[in-house]
């Protein structure tokens, strides 16, 4: 009986464990507070100071048309690079250290779980700002 016990929770644990990497989309919201007066999102997101960011995960670097990225950038662009999952843990960990002569002035987010929660919270718009249906 103590070995079933120990087996549920440790399969708790993991599960929970595995819930939390995926990160927690309406706690990812209130993050996003933080990059709101450059970046929007959204079905009527516009450029400011950093491009709309529907869509990113998944996308290209410097796809949004019209947007003027730095010489870095569009040279990761050129090479194929994409904003996948553990490109943005990087880069909202610390910009610089992906991009180094990047335009983006935010010193980065040092908590793994505020980068998680937030890249769940991204994940949940279309390229067109529409929320992706589960």
């Amino acid at each position: 009986m103590r070995n079933i016990l120990a087996g549920a929770a440790a399969i708790l644990a993991l599960s929970m464990a595995t819930a939390q990497a995926d990160g927690d989309a309406a706690a990812g919201k209130k993050v996003f507070a933080k990059c709101k007066s450059c970046h929007m999102i959204g079905e009527n997101a516009k450029k400011r100071v950093g491009p709309p960011l529907n869509g990113i995960v998944g996308r290209a670097f410097g796809a949004v048309e019209g947007f003027k990225y730095s010489s870095s950038l569009k040279d990761m662009a050129e090479n194929g690079r994409v904003w996948d999952k553990e490109t943005l843990d990087a880069y909202l960990e610390k910009p610089k250290a992906v991009i180094p002569r990047g335009r983006m002035a935010f010193p980065g987010l040092r908590k793994e779980d505020q980068r998680e929660d937030i890249i769940a919270y991204l994940k949940q718009f279309n390229k067109d700002g529409t929320k992706v249906e589960k």
